[in-house]
């Protein structure tokens, strides 16, 4: 059940951090890249076991449900915005979604073993 909680909070948060940045016009290419390499670093500590699930979680997330919603509402809102292009906008919500379950389910798993140690001490 947390870990259901965590990928769905964090498809939440990236999807209304996603909406913030086609508010604003952020340069989406430095979200997502600088979004892998949060990732890339997190693999090399987190613990071996999640990582597989980590990047799966990221997989599910883009689902038959939520690419047409969440493509739909980046499209709709970067349309009535001046000077936006829909297509990266639209789709790069999609980007966030996927990008986010993996650092947080990866974090989680970080989290879980500190408080591991820190309880059996």
């Amino acid at each position: 059940m947390q870990m259901r909680l965590t990928v769905t909070l964090s498809v939440g948060v990236a999807i209304v951090l996603g909406i913030f940045r086609i508010l604003k016009g952020w340069p989406i290419q430095y979200l997502i890249i600088g979004g892998y390499v949060v990732v890339g670093l997190m693999t090399s500590v987190a613990p071996e076991a999640i990582v597989g699930i980590a990047f799966d979680s990221g997989g599910v997330t883009t689902s038959t449900v939520t690419v047409p919603l969440v493509t739909a509402l980046g499209l709709g809102l970067s349309a009535t915005i001046p000077g936006r292009n829909p297509a990266p906008d639209g789709f790069g919500l999609i980007a966030f979604a996927s990008l986010s379950p993996m650092m947080t389910v990866m974090g989680y798993a970080q989290f879980a073993v500190w408080w591991a140690r820190l309880r059996s001490r």
